[in-house]
């Protein structure tokens, strides 16, 4: 499929970027290529797309070795010019776009009548207003996701990729480290998007471990305490953990460490210390 092609659909139909639903499209078919092999798709596999917009995307997502592309887009414009641009392949199966918000649908649901050999890859460009939620939903997901291949902000990107002691290393990527390894695969400039943004964007890969800490709940109440003043050192800003600086003790972690310098594994041990001192997260 040729970009002037794709643009050409898009201006026939008036199909515009709406800043409300945090869209910047991605035309560069070269760019969206180097994204799909970021993903390392291999053949019979399903790739869920969040996003997918006008399906500059999509069409790289086409041109992969997968068997069936779910594509989930919010904006009712783009649903009808991603089943008509590509009606074939959604003739045949091979694509099937969705109307739905991706934060509140069911993902096992989109394939029930066809389960998956092997788990979901997703791929997306992100809206950037949903961008963090979305990611933090998947990381909680079940064993249905796979691989993740995933635009955001470069500095989203940072934070999920980020490692103790380094200025972007904070909640997001601690809750990352608990399920998945991250890597920046790829940056983005910002004028190959229609409209531009305001920052660059970057690709961020994230593949499972093989030893996943599961309890995400209690992860996240204590990152949520500890990096909510991630200025103060811990024994301050987990006061509202009963025993507090037992539990440090419990984990191997000075009372006087700030946040930022304290490694995954080591809040892991933390939770785990909470968990067995009768530990729950507070009601919401």
């Amino acid at each position: 499929m040729a970009a002037g092609s794709l643009r050409e659909a898009l201006e026939a139909g008036g199909l515009f970027a709406r800043k409300s639903l945090g869209q910047h499209f991605l035309l560069d078919l070269n760019l969206t290529a180097r994204i799909a092999r970021t993903a390392g798709i291999q053949p019979g596999d399903t790739v869920l797309e969040v996003g997918p917009g006008p399906g500059g995307l999509t069409a790289a997502l086409l041109d992969s070795p997968a068997e069936r592309i779910i594509a989930v887009e919010k904006d009712a414009r783009f649903v009808a010019h991603l089943t008509g641009f590509f009606a074939d392949a959604v003739a045949s199966g091979r694509l099937q776009v969705v109307e739905a918000d991706a934060l509140a649908i069911d993902e096992p649901g989109l394939w029930a009548d066809s389960p998956p050999a092997a788990p979901v890859r997703l791929v997306s460009n992100l809206p950037y207003n949903v961008g963090t939620p979305l990611f933090v939903k998947w990381l909680k997901a079940g064993a249905w996701r796979g691989t993740m291949a995933l635009m955001f902000q470069e500095e989203v990107c940072q934070r999920i990729a980020a490692r103790p002691g380094s200025d972007a290393y904070g909640r997001l990527a601690v809750l990352t480290a608990a399920r998945a390894t991250a890597r920046i695969a790829m940056g983005v400039p910002r004028l190959a998007f229609v409209p531009p943004p305001k920052v660059e964007s970057a690709v961020v890969v994230v593949e499972d471990r093989p030893d996943p800490f599961d309890d995400l709940a209690g992860l996240e109440h204590v990152t949520a305490l500890a990096f909510g003043q991630r200025r103060k050192m811990l024994r301050a800003s987990l006061k509202a953990l009963p025993d507090h600086t037992d539990l440090l003790a419990a984990a191997g972690i000075a009372p006087e460490a700030r946040p930022e310098t304290v490694a995954p594994e080591a809040f892991f041990a933390l939770v785990r210390a909470w968990r067995q001192h009768g530990g729950a997260p507070a009601a919401r």
